[in-house]
């Protein structure tokens, strides 16, 4: 084990840990769950994510990173530390690590996320831009004198950049997606139906009938929550076509920042964009009809890429066979590429 390389997704909804030779060997949700008085850390990943909405005072359910970078370091650390060991067994594990982290991250996010892998006990810490991991993972070539739009939607930010020659030319990071989606519901419902439901409750109505264009089929599902005029307990039937209603105001701001980048963009690489078309990445991206909705106000062809949830994680695994000529602890794959 001594000596093995490991790329790190360190998403704000989930971490995800690919091994060098053996692919993607984690996959945990990013949550911490602690003692509130004692501060001792009661569970951590699925455990955790299963108290979410269901614990007493004295415990408190948390994600130590929020919209894509390290909102609480001291659990964050615990957190990395505790995968680190997973994945390591009793056996010496000293890697050289690649992180992916926003597009737009700055320097204090940057050194915060170096300074909580460091802890583990790593040798050499180097970070990818996340558009740039997704397109690798999605099996872009982006090495290429030609531009390719890349949507990623993750947990906590939305992701969206035009990559040419291993370089990302144009960019933009959003803290709009999935958990904008998880509240959009929320929200709605306690609106429309005078209902609050908790988080795991949208979080499962987003990924069953959830979607942000018409559905071939209308579709409907029975959800339980609390009325706020009778405090009881309340089972009442949601549709699809409400979903598209609740998620207006946050897919309206996702298709605003991709026109955005669009319109910066120089012509030679959108009319490439135009060619190649968009390609979507990230769980956010699974959100029924999102591609047809891209498509319809852009008019370029829109495709989510195979197995979007983990193409993060495996570009930035294959960033892995750069690690030795890549920087300690900063962005560099793509810089360095473009002084080649």
């Amino acid at each position: 084990m001594l000596g093995t390389d490991i790329a790190i997704d360190l998403g704000t909804s989930t971490v995800k840990i690919y091994l060098d030779g053996k692919g993607v060997i984690l996959k945990e949700p990013a949550v911490v769950a602690y003692n509130v008085e004692t501060e001792e850390v009661v569970a951590i990943g699925s455990e955790a994510y299963a108290m979410v909405g269901r614990t007493s005072d004295r415990i408190d359910v948390v994600q130590p990173l929020c919209n894509g970078v390290i909102s609480d370091f001291d659990l964050a650390q615990y957190l990395i530390s505790h995968y680190m060991k997973q994945i390591s067994g009793s056996k010496v594990f000293m890697p050289r690590v690649v992180v992916s982290v926003p597009c737009l991250i700055t320097e204090v996010e940057k050194r915060a996320v170096v300074n909580a892998i460091s802890s583990a006990g790593v040798r050499k810490i180097c970070l990818i831009e996340e558009p740039v991991a997704a397109a690798m993972g999605a099996g872009v070539k982006i090495d290429e004198p030609h531009g390719t739009l890349i949507v990623d939607i993750g947990g906590g930010t939305t992701d969206i950049a035009v990559i040419s020659l291993s370089g990302i030319v144009e960019s933009t990071s959003i803290k709009i997606a999935g958990d904008q989606f998880d509240e959009a519901i929320v929200k709605y419902i306690r609106r429309k139906h005078n209902v609050l439901i908790g988080e795991r409750t949208a979080e499962e109505l987003k990924m069953q009938i959830g979607c942000v264009f018409p559905r071939p089929e209308e579709q409907t599902v029975e959800i339980k929550g609390r009325c706020l005029m009778t405090g009881l307990p309340r089972v009442f039937s949601v549709s699809s076509s409400e979903m598209i209603e609740a998620f207006e105001e946050v897919s309206t701001r996702i298709l605003e920042a991709i026109h955005g980048v669009l319109e910066r963009t120089p012509p030679e690489l959108v009319a490439d964009i135009s060619t190649n078309g968009i390609c979507m990445t990230g769980g956010g991206s699974l959100v029924w009809g999102f591609d047809k909705l891209i498509e319809s106000h852009t008019g370029i062809e829109t495709h989510v890429a195979d197995d979007a949830i983990s193409c993060v994680a495996y570009g930035t695994g294959k960033s892995l066979d750069d690690v030795d000529s890549m920087q300690d602890g900063t962005i560099n794959l793509s810089r360095r590429k473009q002084m080649n």
